[in-house]
């Protein structure tokens, strides 16, 4: 994939300002509703957020660390590398969500949860559009991130923010498919 860096970062501002939208309006639920769950196994809306806060407690001191140690300049364009676009495009939700083995550490599955969960996910969509701001002024392909099931893989910055963001959206997707079944 090919784009312009600066299309990309408003590309996924948009994301991440409808998933605050989205979030926003969750917290206008009941915590019942946000406890419900279709089957034993499945997740609740709450546990959707819950796990993506968990990953967002890995990624956004990550990107936020390696931002502040970049010494590069951005750049015109961003070209997504193999294994982060196979990454991002992986977490892109699908007519049907396909389901994935998640870490044990990152399954919220079971969780007493309340609507914190819901203002801690809205905190942390905030600190990324921050990220993305800072980001516009760096090299999204040089610039390299960590991932949270290997300290060996490293990702381009760019795909890194397609990655999470992607991930974000597949799993409010999910939580919203849960309420349509209250």
């Amino acid at each position: 994939m090919k784009i312009s860096s600066e299309q990309l970062i408003i590309d996924l501002q948009n994301t991440v300002c409808n998933a605050i939208h989205t979030a926003e309006n969750l917290q206008k639920k009941s915590e019942n509703e946000l406890n419900f769950r279709t089957s034993e196994n499945s997740w609740s809306v709450l546990e959707c957020l819950e796990h993506l806060n968990r990953y967002g407690n890995f990624y956004i001191p990550e990107i936020t660390r390696q931002i502040s140690a970049s010494k590069t300049t951005a750049q015109p364009v961003f070209r997504s590398g193999i294994l982060g676009n196979y990454f991002a495009e992986s977490m892109l939700p699908k007519e049907k969500l396909n389901t994935m083995k998640t870490l044990k550490s990152m399954n919220p599955v079971h969780s007493q949860l309340n609507k914190n969960t819901v203002g801690e996910f809205i905190r942390q969509q905030h600190q990324l559009l921050e990220l993305l701001e800072k980001a516009k002024s760096i090299d999204l392909n040089k610039t390299k991130t960590g991932i949270s099931i290997s300290k060996w893989i490293k990702l381009k910055l760019g795909d890194t923010f397609r990655f999470v963001i992607n991930h974000n959206l597949r799993h409010l997707l999910q939580a919203e498919k849960v309420l349509k079944n209250i």
